[in-house]
């Protein structure tokens, strides 16, 4: 039988020139540098300059998938943009890339799952290709977390940077087998009850205002470790996988502490796991293809390895997503 996968022909990313280090957050809350690193194993954090809206970043990160993938704007069908940061209320963030790119045909639209965003879109554009509706689809995942961020909060505003990453998703003709290239599933949770342990005090129909990022931590990282390792686990099995067949994990990058106990749980080899929080924090839906992205330059992905992607985020939203590379 013949099927449509999803294969990465593409991947790219961005992240703001201004970087913040953890000396310089001393300076602006009651922190340390060490605090900072032994708790979350952050060690600096890039930051938008006034007036860089979410849509530069993620225009300039699609820029750079699609020089990878050898396209252009006008051959993509479809834009699907993560971010819980839009440029507005509306239209769309992607809709903005869209005309930024110089993209006339297609269409483009927002999801919004917070961390798990990319997760989302990746989810959304993958079936968009396998019912043949589309042929090139640019996932983007952006945020500018620094502006729904309290700087007075040092519990907070410490975990958090801007940024974006890409990747086009191309249609490949497959056998319909395990064995194909591409996304071989994706599989996505949410649990709304757990609202109040990650979420932004604001909003256009209660406040009518953007509001500040609010978060548990405790009760975040004991969600995050469980949920995690389960959704991994969940794409395995339905792949007839074991942890043993896999060759790189990019998790959302939250937490060094998060990644550390999810590695465990999993009994996975942590040579198999990209960590990059150290370098940019969290930023939430770009996380993945940031780590990705970086993956892929430093060549520690290869043809036919299995990749497995991994988030959660606030709502709770959880989800995984497992590729043939």
């Amino acid at each position: 039988m013949t099927v449509f996968r999803s294969v990465v022909s593409g991947c790219g990313s961005y992240l703001p020139e201004k970087i913040v280090t953890n000396k310089q957050m001393e300076e602006l809350v009651d922190t340390t540098d060490e605090w900072i690193i032994e708790r979350t194993g952050i060690e600096q954090r890039h930051i938008a300059a006034e007036g860089e809206l979410t849509s530069d970043l993620a225009r300039k990160a699609a820029e750079k998938a699609l020089a990878a993938a050898s396209l252009s704007a006008n051959d993509i069908d479809l834009i699907v943009l993560a971010t819980s940061t839009p440029d507005q209320t509306f239209p769309s963030t992607a809709t903005r890339v869209q005309a930024a790119l110089g993209m006339d045909k297609g269409a483009a639209f927002d999801v919004q799952a917070v961390c798990s965003g990319f997760i989302y879109a990746l989810a959304t554009a993958d079936n968009f290709i396998k019912a043949g509706q589309a042929k090139h689809v640019l996932v983007i995942g952006a945020e500018t977390f620094s502006r729904i961020l309290d700087w007075n909060d040092r519990t907070t505003c410490v975990l958090f940077g801007d940024g974006a990453g890409a990747i086009v998703l191309s249609a490949q003709e497959s056998s319909g087998s395990p064995e194909d290239q591409g996304i071989l599933s994706s599989h996505l949770h949410s649990d709304g009850r757990y609202n109040e342990y990650l979420y932004v005090d604001g909003g256009v129909s209660s406040t009518q205002s953007t509001g500040y990022l609010r978060m548990r931590g405790k009760e975040v990282f004991r969600h995050a470790v469980v949920n995690l390792a389960n959704v991994v686990t969940e794409a395995l099995e339905f792949n007839g996988l074991t942890v043993e067949d896999v060759d790189m994990v990019i998790p959302h990058q939250a937490n060094k502490r998060i990644l550390d106990a999810t590695i465990r749980k999993l009994k996975i080899d942590p040579v198999k796991v990209a960590v990059t929080v150290h370098k940019h924090a969290n930023t939430s839906a770009a996380s993945i293809p940031l780590a990705l992205d970086e993956m892929i330059r430093q060549q520690r992905i290869k043809r036919g390895d299995i990749v497995v992607l991994e988030a959660m985020g606030g709502g709770f939203t959880w989800g995984s997503c497992l590729i043939r590379w």
